[in-house]
């Protein structure tokens, strides 16, 4: 017994002493550290190609060369004229604003209404569509562009305004998470409208509709960047220039001896849009995220 004693006594004198406080004070301080300096980091590498751009889009007219140009001595917005002054960049950005938008006001009415139907209709065969249209999610957009192209080819679509916005306005996404948020709108609401005679577009666009801004902001925030920056479709479905958008027409001008500066300048022009619709949007799509992440 004396010596199971003393082993435990010494064991126990063995045992590591507890870490001083300001030790572990020290720890705490130095985590959050580590993850600014991180964040910081993040940033630095996610902003640089945008810094990139602007600064070489303000280069005067003289041979560009990396990395001195990152470092400009001299700033010239003669780019800019020539960008704007070009009679192709103006009917591109022109083309991107109508592609964007009406896409957008398409996708979210049409994505509200599958929702809303979804959500709240009872009729044959519901489950088993909306499964359908969420398989769709799993397939590879590059493995339908080829009979999407077919058909709109033999609807006389191609090289048409129509004939590239038509085909991207069922958004299998858009409709799924609209679906989700419609389904926490109170039924006892829904039953009320009815009771007092709306109709079910007076239901849909009174009732359902302003329960889901917040996912409606996300949504269309999402759409346009989608559209505005959309390349494949649009280099597809348009052979004339006049009717190319600004991202396949600034790859019309990488192939033709047009200087650097006047292409990152028409890059800028492109940006600026999707910029003021994310601020603008800014509050409804941080909230609309949150809510997604919640569900």
């Amino acid at each position: 017994m004396a010596a199971m004693l003393t082993d435990t006594t010494d064991r126990v004198d063995q045992a590591p002493a507890p870490a001083p406080e300001h030790a572990r004070r020290l720890r705490r301080r130095s985590s959050p550290r580590a993850m600014h300096l991180l964040l910081a980091l993040a940033a630095v590498i996610t902003i640089f190609p945008f810094y990139a751009m602007v600064v070489i889009s303000v280069q005067p007219g003289k041979a560009i060369t990396i990395p001195d140009a990152l470092f400009p001595s001299e700033i010239s917005f003669a780019a800019y004229e020539q960008a704007l002054d070009s009679q192709n960049i103006p009917q591109w950005a022109l083309n991107s604003a109508i592609y964007s938008i009406v896409s957008v006001v398409l996708v979210l009415l049409f994505a509200s209404m599958a929702g809303y139907a979804f959500a709240k209709k009872r009729f044959f065969g519901r489950e088993l569509i909306f499964w359908v249209f969420i398989a769709m999610l799993m397939i590879p957009y590059h493995l339908t562009i080829i009979p999407q192209y077919i058909i709109v080819r033999e609807l006389g679509g191609l090289n048409t305004m129509w004939g590239m916005i038509v085909p991207t306005i069922a958004n299998a996404q858009a409709m799924f998470l609209m679906r989700q948020f419609i389904q926490d709108v109170p039924d006892e609401i829904i039953d009320a409208a009815r009771i007092d005679g709306a109709g079910e577009f007076r239901v849909y666009w009174s009732i359902v509709l302003p329960q889901t801004k917040p996912i409606l902001a996300t949504l269309g925030t999402f759409v346009f960047l989608w559209h505005w920056n959309d390349f494949l479709w649009p280099l597809v479905s348009q052979q004339s220039p006049g009717n190319y958008v600004l991202t396949v027409g600034l790859k019309t001008l990488q192939e033709q001896e047009v200087p650097l500066a006047t292409i990152m300048a028409a890059a800028v022009v492109t940006f600026i849009p999707a910029l003021l619709v994310f601020i603008v949007l800014q509050r409804y799509f941080v909230r609309g995220v949150m809510m997604s992440g919640i569900k």
